[in-house]
């Protein structure tokens, strides 16, 4: 396992808070009307703008600003608002009309570690204890309530489940620990697995110690022993479970070939769509071990195609590569695991710990490792640690990964695995490199392009009116749905087709417009169908059966 607690180092410039996790947006009951500029291009004058107001049935209310041509209008007494737009769009002079909304402030979580001051010696004053979260984007990715009902699968040492942090998060904890004497997946004697599911599932806006990357998500907590057959089998019932994205922070040395079974769980979990992610190595190596090598394998770290998963390295405040952190071509992405650069500093990244005193404070690790000295009070609350390491980095990383998988169901595995990698940030003018990957993880840049990814069909019916001569008209009602916080692209264009007395069923038309005529003649049973491709080349599927069926038996 990735446990390194040796001494951080520090550098860092402080870090300004910015607000999050803001609410929907509400109707003020009003419209925003934009005028075209009068002669010479001047703005069109106050009177002028009520008298067009007027005419539509409505009143001049609120901000105007005439450098955009803008005025705010309300509906008279009587006229709904929707009536009011309408009538005012038929008004020659009127650009645009839209419905106003008013914004409310958003509201910085109120979780201490992201607003106090770091203590730690070498921390400039403005360092928030919690720093790495504002610097991966995190803020902008919790203003996306959509993103934010995730689910992570932590494999890892159990869990401390009565740490406030977690409470109510806990939605499966399987144990597949057969070690003598351990006890329950919601009892972690060593203390790792309760740091990592905090970097992940922390409970945001409890008022109590951090907030996790995936703002408090539900966690899926499997206990294991790291034997082969206990990762197999986890990585399974974490799936099984409902998980969004795996996070496993452990791994091997790389001297020896992956079992088959391990492979074997990896591609079931890959096949069903959850992300995997994996700690790259805890030491200075261009061998990452598994399942960091079988989720990038060698060799393909640059190829924003290639893996099954993420492996993850561990940045520093300086945008560095830790020293302690694993490099080359099996590296996918890093985020944030350590200070360490420079002078001073914390010790680590601050999470949740055991109540109890664990193997990592006395250090009585099989094999023995020298007691971390990780442990710290935090507002008086003496379950929290300092701890660096790849094992902190790649919670965060599934964390964000699930987070767009929950926002945009219709990408893939393979297309979150692609977007985190291209949305990492990274030196100007540069691609994958050995010591980041593809770059420090940029959660929010990952979630605001998810949300523009349509990867969902259209869906259309064709009506049709009864004619009153030769030519038949078609009404092609189309709907480019999305999920919910993701932008449809909205329909291109429409492929009508035509079968006449149930011969071949031939194209007839594409067209962008939601009408057709067509000549029809009497007597001939006519049947329609109606296929709409989207401006993110979505096509519908072809209808098993027709649209719309008529047949004319007489015309005029």
């Amino acid at each position: 396992m990735h446990r390194r607690t040796a001494t951080l180092l520090a550098l860092a410039a402080s870090l300004a808070l910015v607000p999050a996790t803001g609410a929907a947006a509400a109707p003020t009951g009003r419209l925003l009307v934009t005028l075209e500029p009068g002669d010479a291009g001047a703005p069109v004058g106050r009177a002028a703008a009520g008298s067009l107001v007027t005419r539509a049935e409505g009143r001049l209310a609120g901000t105007r600003v005439p450098q955009l041509g803008l005025v705010t209008v309300r509906p008279e007494a009587g006229t709904s608002l929707a009536t009011l737009a309408r009538r005012l769009r038929a008004q020659p002079g009127v650009a645009r009309v839209q419905p106003e909304q008013r914004a409310e402030l958003r509201a910085v979580p109120n979780d201490p570690a992201l607003v106090t001051q770091e203590p730690a010696s070498g921390a400039p004053a403005g360092t928030p204890v919690q720093w790495w979260a504002q610097r991966q984007g995190l803020f902008a990715a919790w203003d996306v309530p959509q993103a934010l009902d995730a689910t992570v699968a932590v494999i890892d040492t159990g869990i401390d489940a009565s740490h406030p942090e977690f409470a109510g998060r806990i939605t499966s904890a399987v144990d597949l620990d057969q070690t003598p004497g351990r006890g329950p997946a919601t009892v972690d004697e060593t203390g790792h697995g309760t740091h990592v599911a905090s970097m992940a599932c922390a409970a945001a806006g409890n008022g109590i110690g951090i907030a996790g990357a995936g703002y408090g998500c539900k966690l899926v907590v499997v206990k294991t022993d790291l034997s082969d057959s206990s990762v197999a089998a986890s990585i399974v019932q974490a799936t099984d479970a409902g998980a969004d994205a795996i996070n496993m922070s452990f791994g091997t040395d790389g001297s020896t070939p992956v079992a088959t079974a391990v492979k074997d769980a990896i591609q079931y979990a890959y096949d069903r769509d959850v992300v995997l992610v994996a700690a790259a190595a805890d030491a200075p190596t261009d061998q990452q071990g598994y399942p960091s090598d079988v989720l990038q394998p060698t060799g393909t770290g640059g190829d924003l195609a290639e893996g099954l998963g993420l492996s993850v390295t561990a940045a520093n405040v300086a945008d560095q590569r830790a020293s302690f952190a694993g490099f080359g071509s099996q590296v996918s992405l890093a985020a944030y695991g350590a200070w360490n650069a420079g002078g001073g500093g914390p010790r680590g990244l601050l999470g949740a710990f055991p109540g109890a005193t664990t193997e990592l404070d006395t250090g009585t690790l099989n094999p023995p490792t020298s007691a971390c000295n990780c442990r710290t009070s935090f507002k008086g609350d003496s379950r929290f640690a300092y701890v660096q390491g790849t094992s902190m980095a790649s919670p965060i990383v599934a964390a964000t990964a699930a987070m767009v998988r929950r926002l945009n169901p219709d990408l893939s595995a393979a297309a979150i695995i692609r977007l985190l990698k291209e949305t990492s940030r990274r030196a100007p003018g540069t691609r994958w490199e050995p010591n980041l990957g593809w770059g420090i993880l940029d959660a929010g840049a990952a979630v605001n392009a998810a949300r523009l990814i349509d990867r969902r069909a259209p869906a259309t019916k064709v009506k049709v009116s009864t004619p009153r001569s030769s030519r038949l008209t078609l009404r092609l009602v189309g709907v480019d749905a999305a999920p919910p916080g993701v932008v449809a692209s909205g329909i291109r264009s429409f492929d009508v087709y035509r079968s006449i007395d149930g011969r071949k069923v031939k194209r007839v038309a594409r067209t962008s417009r939601r009408t057709l005529r067509l000549s029809v003649r009497r007597g001939p049973r006519y049947a329609f169908w109606a296929v709409a491709t989207d401006r993110a080349g979505n096509r519908e599927a072809a209808p098993a059966r027709p649209d719309a069926r008529i047949r004319l038996r007489r015309l005029g």
